[in-house]
């Protein structure tokens, strides 16, 4: 009876390590794609101008409305969607009141359609336009996780609640360094509303859209819904020193930093013997600027002395300039150490000026791409299997075509000597 009592008890323990040994790896990988899923938030206007009837016949809100409940329709399941409003709950006239009026209307997270479509039919426009403050509480609500993170603007107007400029409040956002993109939707846009919404998206690396129909902001928010859950690979914030001395050391990947106008920016680059460093950055004009500028990129030794850079210059024509360098390191000699790296040093410098009136800070946006891999075979491995091949082909076909010259030669001679003994 004992035994039986022990056998049962085993076969229990065995049976309840299973059980927690098949459910902690499950909980683990859900953990882990919740931490990476995608995030958006879309953010509507919904202050008293939404009113207007200039959309296909309809008001701006209904419009909005139907695009929302199309859009959450088709949300691709591994989106974590929110719903954030400006404008829709103060109709009076106070303003401090009025720029503080914004809302979590459905919060940021797996999706509910009905329940997120609920939220949205409540919605009637209401009040102010306070686009600067709301871009900062959209932000807060995509805090936490890995994945992107993306808030898309859907507004018919600039915003009412100045000094709190919205541009600055996007690149404010940008500096920060976590990878969050501001994409703009202008309602029947003019010239004023245009200029603010894309500077927003520009300062985040988003993109602005003039909308004028239903369809074409339904289509446009589904692209950018989509886009978001696209894989993409995430800049990772970085900090540049003033000096090489103290410097951030970056391995292979992407970075993402903020240079004042005309400063320079370090960074270090570990380099082993045969391996080649090759590196680019992009630096963006995210406000207005004087024409005529360039970007530096210089990899020098630790004491200075410069081993190759890349340049590149603008006028005005383009928002962003880019430039690169390649850095091969020779293979160690006998009597060095082949696994003793090179501590690279890698230089940014712009000579990018404010226009009159811009703000200097924070700085312009900068993209970095460093990449170690392993170098070109040495000049004995070229010469097997570069020239050293295109030479051996070349005699190869000098050695036929001689064969054939002769062979044709003596087929000539035979013909001749045929014709004539007939």
């Amino acid at each position: 009876m004992i035994t039986r009592q022990r056998l049962a008890a085993g076969i229990f323990a065995l049976l309840a390590a299973l059980t927690v040994g098949i459910a902690v790896p499950s909980t683990a990988v859900a953990d882990e794609t919740t931490a990476t899923a995608p995030k958006v938030n879309l953010l509507l206007d919904v202050s008293g101008s939404m009113r207007a009837k200039d959309i296909d016949g309809q008001s701006r809100m209904a419009a909005a409305k139907q695009a929302f409940n199309e859009v959450l329709d088709a949300t691709p399941e591994e989106v974590q969607l929110g719903i954030r409003t400006l404008g829709a709950n103060y109709p009076g006239d106070d303003r401090k009141t009025g720029c503080k009026d914004t809302a979590q209307l459905y919060p940021v997270g797996p999706l509910d359609r009905t329940e997120a479509k609920a939220a949205v039919a409540t919605l009637a426009p209401t009040g102010w336009t306070p686009i600067g403050p709301a871009l900062l509480k959209a932000a807060d609500d995509l805090e936490g996780g890995e994945g992107t993170k993306r808030i898309v603007l859907i507004s018919d107007g600039e915003d009412t609640c100045a000094p709190l400029d919205p541009c600055e409040v996007a690149r404010e956002i940008a500096a920060k360094g976590i990878g969050l993109t501001i994409d703009t939707l202008g309602l029947v846009p003019n010239a004023k509303m245009r200029l603010q919404l894309s500077c927003i998206a520009e300062a985040t690396g988003g993109t602005y859209t003039s909308i004028e129909h239903r369809d074409e902001l339904t289509d446009r928010v589904n692209q950018l819904v989509d886009r978001a859950a696209d894989p993409v690979v995430v800049p990772k914030a970085v900090e540049g020193a003033e000096a090489c001395a103290k410097a951030p050391t970056l391995t292979s990947g992407l970075y993402t930093d903020r240079e004042e106008f005309g400063q320079q920016r370090w960074y270090r680059v570990d380099v082993k013997p045969g391996q080649e460093l090759r590196a680019s950055v992009s630096v963006a004009a995210d406000r207005e600027v004087n024409p005529d500028y360039g970007v530096l990129l210089r990899a020098v030794t630790v004491k200075n002395r410069e081993i190759v850079r890349g340049e590149a210059a603008g006028t005005g024509r383009t928002d962003v300039i880019s430039t690169g360098l390649r850095y091969p390191k020779p293979e160690a000699e006998e009597e060095e150490e082949e696994d003793v790296a090179e501590s690279v040093c890698l230089q940014v410098t712009n000579s990018y000026s404010p226009a009159s009136g811009v703000k200097t800070t924070p700085g312009l946006p900068l993209e970095i791409t460093v990449d170690v891999v392993d170098g070109p075979d040495q000049a004995s491995d070229v010469a097997s299997f570069g020239l050293g091949r295109g030479w051996w082909l070349l005699g190869v076909l000098v050695l036929v075509g001689f064969l054939a010259g002769v062979l044709w030669g003596w087929l000539s001679r035979w013909r001749v000597a045929v014709w004539r003994t007939n």
